[in-house]
């Protein structure tokens, strides 16, 4: 016969209180880091909290002042930079007081069940991260709780912005003063910021007064498809036209442009320069070493951060300037 052990009890406030010798009351005043107890009685109270495995019940505290202090976090699964700004934005909420409860997307995760299922569970706001829902159905989810847009503007919603068109136009402006005039677009097809930045593109090889040529290619924003989509440009173009430089979407189709540079036989940069967007961890990597536009992950998050803790806010937008990173594959003049 098996004998059935009894499950542990969780611990109380009160069993800490009594390991630690003192009252109900003192150890909830150290527990909640409140005035009114000395630095001896806090380390004991903390010593038996640590001995005992106590954590504070968040539920219990949520039910006591009506509030969750939790938000939602929606990122795309297999985004190098949405798990930078997620690591970033947990910071954030912990300095403020706050829990995020994340919420992942993917090709088999549809994005409105998420946000569906982040509001059955009580978040106080979320943070949704470059978006692809459409406004319409953006506008219903922040009518049931507050939202804020991150990296995606939407009319009427907060929105924390990187100046996309800045990214840009530093990327051609640092390959122009290179030296190079046949600039190649390999923008993000229907990806978020896509239009934006390819946009930007058109504008900067426009304001050159025809000193740069620029040509875009219909891509996307993975690996697959920018190799893809290079390839078959590269299959039908003039020799005489080769662009000198390729602005991919961001990082990670500059790394499937590079494996299709690479697989004809052009070298990186001496043949062919190559930059990125984002300075995600990708372009990071020492064989990609990847010049790129870094987007601010730190001020980006404190701004998402702020305004989704307070909802009252009256600021709709926020907009950081990105920053130039310049490595070897497409090194300056």
């Amino acid at each position: 016969m098996t004998e059935t052990k009894p499950s542990q009890k969780r611990p109380t406030l009160a069993d800490v209180a009594s390991k630690a010798g003192v009252s109900v009351a003192l150890a909830s005043i150290v527990m909640r880091n409140a005035e009114g107890a000395s630095e001896a009685s806090r380390q004991k109270v903390k010593d038996a909290a640590a001995a005992m495995g106590y954590r504070p019940d968040s539920r219990a505290r949520s039910l006591r002042s009506h509030r969750s202090r939790t938000l939602g976090l929606t990122l795309m699964l297999g985004e190098p930079l949405h798990a930078e700004l997620a690591d970033a934005l947990y910071v954030e909420a912990e300095n403020k007081g706050y829990e995020l409860i994340l919420g992942a997307t993917s090709e088999r995760r549809d994005e409105q069940r998420t946000m569906d299922t982040l509001i059955d569970a009580g978040v106080e706001g979320i943070i949704a991260v470059s978006s692809s829902l459409p406004p319409a159905a953006m506008a219903q989810l922040a009518s049931q709780v507050p939202v804020v847009s991150l990296l995606r503007n939407y009319s009427g919603i907060p929105s924390v912005l990187t100046d996309e068109a800045a990214g840009i136009e530093q990327l051609v402006s640092h390959l122009a003063s290179a030296g190079h005039t046949r600039l190649l677009h390999l923008n993000g097809g229907a990806a978020v910021a896509a239009r934006q930045r390819a946009a930007a593109f058109n504008r900067a090889i426009e304001g050159s007064n025809g000193q740069l040529h620029g040509e875009q290619v219909l891509s996307g924003p993975c690996e697959q498809v920018a190799a893809q989509a290079l390839g078959d440009y590269l299959e039908h173009c003039d020799p005489t036209q080769m662009p000198t430089a390729v602005l991919a979407f961001n990082d990670r189709s500059a790394l499937g442009a590079r494996q299709t540079l690479l697989s004809r036989g052009l070298r990186i940069p001496q043949d062919v320069a190559l930059t990125g967007f984002d300075d995600s961890e990708f372009a990071r990597l020492a064989f990609a070493d990847l010049t790129t536009s870094r987007q601010d992950v730190n001020a980006l998050a404190a701004s998402a951060m702020g305004l989704a803790t307070n909802p009252a806010s009256k600021v709709r937008t926020v907009k950081h300037p990105p920053q130039l990173v310049v490595r070897s594959s497409a090194p300056g003049a």
